[in-house]
């Protein structure tokens, strides 16, 4: 029996081969494409259950796929790219991204982070994990739908990015809590925060802010605890 489906998307042909034999030899399902274009509609058609996706495609960049790409699926997106410098995993993983992984590449760790991410995807869908079907949350210029992920900030729709929508949840359905950018990051990614991964989340936090606050420098909604990390207002919740 088959396992999962997964979506290759790399220009280089090569390489495309080189990761479709890795996964298949595990069982799972492949579907390739080459460039950004074809990716977008294998994604809407053949609904993977996870993507592998190349940064520089010959005619849109990775990052603007993957943002195109949750509009329609939730499925784990696992960049590859031979840029390694720390912003441009902060940029792939603030567009929706789950993981990072650098050419060269090892094939037992891309096998290994397959695995990883679509145990987790599984798992989160069969415990339930993540926030209350159909619940609604109504507070002062901030209304959100769980069920449906719409957003409307000061009456206006909000489009956020999956990673976004879930550090959203998680600060929002634990409003008198403070968490630090590493358990956020730990909590969300479900892998252990390392390096410049609490980076990551303050840019994350920053793009939140930006899309959710009528002034992102005097937060409404998202609050800094000086030397801590993160909370939602809670006393918001009162008004």
């Amino acid at each position: 029996m088959l396992k999962d489906k997964i979506l290759i998307v790399d220009d280089e042909k090569p390489i495309n081969d080189l990761i479709r034999s890795y996964v298949e030899k595990e069982g799972y399902q492949t579907v390739t494409a080459f460039t950004g274009g074809a990716a977008l509609e294998k994604a809407r058609q053949e609904n993977p259950d996870l993507i592998i996706l190349d940064v520089m495609l010959p005619d849109i960049e990775g990052t603007s796929v993957c943002l195109e790409m949750r509009k329609v699926t939730q499925a784990p997106i696992l960049f590859l790219s031979c840029k390694s410098q720390e912003i441009d995993k902060i940029i792939a993983l603030s567009v929706g991204g789950d993981d990072y992984i650098t050419k060269p590449f090892m094939g037992g760790e891309l096998v290994a982070r397959i695995k990883a991410h679509l145990r987790r995807q599984k798992a989160t869908e069969s415990r339930g994990l993540g926030p209350a079907p159909g619940r609604v949350y109504d507070f002062p210029g901030l209304w959100i739908d769980t069920n449906t992920r719409e957003i409307l900030a000061d009456g206006k729709k909000v489009n956020l990015t999956s990673k976004e929508f879930e550090i959203l949840m998680l600060l929002v359905e634990n409003p008198k809590r403070v968490f630090s950018a590493e358990q956020i990051f730990e909590l969300t990614w479900k892998t252990e925060c390392l390096g410049g991964d609490s980076r990551t989340v303050m840019v994350y936090i920053s793009n939140l802010r930006k899309k959710l606050e009528v002034n992102p420098q005097n937060p409404r909604y998202i609050l800094s605890i000086r030397g801590v990390g993160y909370k939602f207002n809670h006393k918001i919740i009162e008004e």
